[in-house]
């Protein structure tokens, strides 16, 4: 796993079928088009199942966080 270039692989419900999206530099060790945060995945799966990730949170060591925490957006290129 390279936290800076890694692929991911979704399919159905709601998403562009046959779509690539972003591109890492030759050796795979940064995105170079497209970068997305691991945060933009969860804002994109939470919006196709129909949550709005800025507004769902969760109890963690008693304070309200968002899985997405302030940084996440939805990935609208990969939604069909």
């Amino acid at each position: 796993h390279h936290h800076k270039g890694f692929t991911l692989w979704m399919a159905g419900g709601g998403l562009k079928r046959g779509i690539s999206y972003g591109a890492t530099d030759e050796l795979g060790m940064h995105a170079v088009q497209n970068p997305a945060h691991i945060h933009d995945i969860h804002a994109t799966v939470l919006h196709l199942l129909g949550l709005d990730h800025e507004r769902l949170t969760f109890r963690h060591n008693s304070r309200d966080v968002r899985l997405t925490d302030v940084f996440g957006n939805v990935l609208h290129e990969i939604v069909a």
